[in-house]
């Protein structure tokens, strides 16, 4: 058996898992990213949209390489028709650019790279190495040989389905109304206009939403969502899709250029992310946002705290959960509020009907798009206090 050793090893080149391995060379010790895929980025499997507000705070500078279309707002479409207008600045952290996906994560990886880590292709894991009571590394296979690799620190960035979170006792378990089940195409040939993110609400998407995000000319990301426990047959996610495209003049006669299927999950971020010698980061913590699905931003966050204290865990010869502490703070101090806040809203916008987000998006396109979320609710609440009673507590959470 192949062995490797190194000071942190990073598992999953996604963008916690660059942003991680990243932060951890930098300040100084060996670093080692694998990826099970022979090409990091691909397959793409998410909608390709990103805030932009974040990239100071991870030193990532934009870069057109990887920038397929830069809107200047987001609209909601209700059922009716309805459409309200929601400026950049207030669109989260799905608006902002849409990526060229598989460009973006390479760029991250070679960053990682620039500050020193090495990285591994076609290299997955299988299972962990325990080292006193500790996470010391994994056991897996590369370019189909049998390798160990130990490691003081062990980061999993392997997605929210994390087998390593699972191997190293961390309790990782999702209930069916926390998943959401998703089909998209990258669909040319149609009218879409490239000035907005657009975001359709309603009783076809239950649970979730249909979203189109543009691409360049006249080709966009259109994609559903379904709550799990909605869905009756194999199949009906994509067939949902299909329907709700056919209703649409400006969608319907689009050709298909790629197409992706797969789930989020839409729960609060999990209680334990620290144990001796492992830490998890972005979707395998469940840091992604439960009322969009959409997870990037947070796991390049915390990828970033990830890896710093994790260079600095192995420099105090400290791997211990007690000084792993620090990033479960950090990212708690940075990311929880907002999460635990969105699920909170995300379980109470499930159970609205076709007419409620009719009079909703109706209201909300009364207002102005760079109103803040707070003065938006409140309009709202003047028109159909019945709608937002149950929202109030979202005000002080």
């Amino acid at each position: 058996m192949k062995t490797v050793d190194t000071d942190v090893l990073v598992v999953g080149a996604g963008p916690g898992g660059s942003m991680a391995a990243k932060f951890a060379a930098r300040n100084g010790v060996r670093t080692l990213l694998i990826e099970k895929r022979q090409e990091i980025g691909s397959p793409v499997r998410c909608a390709e949209g990103i805030a932009r507000d974040w990239m100071e705070e991870c030193e990532v500078e934009k870069d057109p390489a990887w920038i397929a279309c830069v809107p200047e707002a987001a609209r909601i479409f209700a059922p009716d028709g309805s459409c309200a207008l929601v400026h950049i600045d207030r669109a989260g952290n799905e608006v902002g650019f849409v990526l060229e996906r598989a460009l973006f994560d390479k760029a991250l990886a070679r960053h990682a790279a620039q500050a020193g880590a090495e990285i591994m292709l076609k290299t997955s894991a299988r299972d962990v190495i325990r080292s006193n009571g500790a996470v010391g590394g994994v056991l897996g296979q590369s370019m189909g040989e049998a390798i160990e690799i130990r490691a003081q620190i062990t980061i999993a960035a392997d997605g929210f389905e994390s087998q390593v979170a699972r191997w190293a006792g961390l309790e990782t378990g999702l209930a069916t109304g926390d998943v959401v089940s998703t089909f998209q195409y990258r669909l040319c040939n149609i009218d879409s206009d490239a000035r907005y993110c657009d975001f359709h609400v309603g009783s076809f998407a239950p649970g979730g939403y249909v979203w189109v995000f543009p691409k360049g000319h006249n080709t966009a990301n259109v994609g559903i969502g379904v709550q799990m426990t909605q869905l009756r047959t194999p199949g009906e996610t994509k067939a949902r899709l299909d329907s709700w495209i056919a209703g649409q003049p400006a969608y319907r006669k689009g050709q298909p250029l790629d197409l992706i299927g797969g789930a989020v999950s839409t729960c609060k971020p999990l209680s334990k992310t620290a144990a001796a010698g492992i830490m998890l980061v972005g979707d395998a913590a469940r840091l992604i946002n439960p009322l969009t699905g959409g997870g990037i931003v947070n796991a390049c966050i915390s990828g970033k705290l990830a890896g710093e204290t994790a260079a600095a865990a192995v420099k105090r010869g400290d791997c211990s959960e007690s000084f792993l502490q620090k990033y479960e703070k950090a990212w708690r101090a940075r990311l929880e509020k907002e999460l635990i806040r969105n699920y909170m809203a995300k379980e109470k916008i499930a159970k609205l009907d076709d007419e409620a987000f009719n009079r909703i998006v109706q209201t909300l396109s009364e207002v102005n798009p760079r109103a803040s979320s707070l003065s938006l609710l409140l309009a709202v609440s003047k028109k159909h206090p019945e709608l937002v009673a149950d929202f109030v507590e979202l005000l002080w959470a």
